[in-house]
């Protein structure tokens, strides 16, 4: 395997990892039922960076970037509905 092809690999590895890095949050929202503690305007930053990214993917074809950024966009939908619906109204 060429050390392109072991790069490519590697980097669409952590992308998957990176976009399933908010699966953490969401857990720790679901078991305290509280989510006091997470920004949604940092979540908000994250689904528009995924959105241009999938976009990005998408114009050029890359697979790599089309699945890592569905899985991301995925995970980061998610978690703002749990934020969301365990938000305490002040």
């Amino acid at each position: 395997m060429s050390p392109t092809a072991v790069l490519a690999v590697a980097a669409a590895s952590c992308g998957i990892a990176m976009g399933l890095s908010p699966l953490l949050q969401l857990r720790r929202v679901t078991i305290r039922r509280s989510s006091a503690d997470v920004s949604i305007g940092y979540l908000g930053v994250l689904f528009v960076g995924f959105v241009l990214w999938l976009s990005y993917g998408i114009a050029i074809g890359n697979a790599p970037l089309i699945v890592s950024n569905i899985v991301a966009l995925t995970t980061n939908v998610l978690t703002v509905a749990a934020v969301i619906r365990y938000r305490e109204v002040v």
